[in-house]
């Protein structure tokens, strides 16, 4: 595990390697720098490399940086992000069995308030109603720690604008328009791309810790996905946000969705939803069409008029409107 708190020496010598980005940098000169010795800093320019870092060595020179990771490395996202909150604490897992869980440990905790979990992979990942969500390596992974000063009514909410935030984030970095299913899924040409998951610890009345899951198929074989869920309930196909070739930085993404994810989160706690649900209709796949509703009290047919503040879907049946908060669109 990495932490973004921890001081490390990788991070150290890559923050040193990228002001010195044009030029070589001697393993003497980030020896006194970092007041490392030098066989330290070959046995962490070669852990550097495993991690996906293309660093140059040339005898007399020393070394050079030429190429960044791609891997979600707490150092990486915290460099250039533009968050208040969010993201002020990384915890980066090569693999873990679900971020979700670890973050639900640390949700008690109020240090951790804007904390966020990453893995590269999930052997046990989760999806919403504890349905199995494949996480293999090339998708972004994470879970994110609030301690929100909101009713728990707006907590219903968090499926839908954590949706908005991400839908926000792939227009500005990939200008890919996806488009958004109710409650908390993101597609392309009809299929998932995206999904969210939040978990709320309730006590007396009042929103004690709040876990957003964020599952994103940033660059991922989905034929090797859908073998996987095929057949499973809610299950209408997988894609891939970019191809594999694609040379966009998932680290970009993830900065500008806790950007803009915090940004509609202090919507929130001043009580401004109507912007929220007014950008979020914009981008709906479903608003003013004929869908069937799975819901908890059973299946309804009719047209998905609008979405309220709350993030309820109301749907039109028979002549009389119904309001729904949990539940599958199709």
């Amino acid at each position: 595990m990495f932490t973004s708190y921890d001081n490390s020496s990788l991070a150290k010598i890559i923050i040193l390697l990228k002001s010195h980005e044009s030029e070589y940098l001697s393993g003497e000169d980030i020896s006194e720098s970092l007041k490392l010795s030098r066989a330290a800093v070959w046995k962490h320019i070669k852990r550097l490399q495993s991690l996906g870092y293309k660093i140059d060595s040339k005898q007399k020179l020393g070394y050079r940086l030429l190429k960044i990771t791609d891997l979600l490395l707490p150092w990486e996202i915290s460099d250039g992000l533009k968050t208040k909150l969010f993201g002020k604490r990384i915890y980066y897992f090569d693999t873990i069995d679900s971020t979700q869980n670890f973050a639900i440990e640390l949700g008690s905790k109020t240090q951790e308030n804007g904390s966020v979990v990453v893995a590269y992979k999930q052997t046990h990942g989760r999806g919403r109603l504890s349905r199995k969500w494949v996480s293999p390596s090339g998708g972004i992974w994470l879970s994110l720690v609030l301690h929100p000063e909101f009713e728990i009514s707006a907590a219903t909410l968090f499926p839908v604008i954590s949706s908005l935030a991400l839908a926000i984030s792939i227009e500005k970095v990939l200008k890919i328009k996806p488009k958004l299913k109710w409650p908390n899924d993101l597609t392309l040409n009809g299929k998932k791309i995206a999904g969210m998951l939040v978990d709320a610890s309730v006590e007396s009345g009042k929103i004690d810790y709040l876990v957003v899951g964020v599952g994103i198929n940033f660059k991922i074989n989905p034929q090797q996905v859908e073998k996987a869920i095929k057949g499973t309930e809610n299950y209408y196909g997988v894609a891939t946000l970019v191809k594999k070739n694609d040379k966009t930085s998932p680290v970009k993404l993830v900065q500008t969705f806790l950007y803009e994810l915090e940004k509609l989160y202090e919507m929130i706690l001043h009580g401004n939803s109507e912007y929220l649900i007014k950008e979020w209709t914009k981008r709906s796949s479903s608003i003013g069409k004929t869908v069937t509703v799975l819901s908890p009290t059973g299946m309804i047919r009719g047209k998905a008029v609008r979405v309220d503040k709350d993030g309820a879907l109301v749907v039109s049946s028979k002549g009389k409107s119904q309001r729904i908060l949990a539940g599958d669109v199709t």
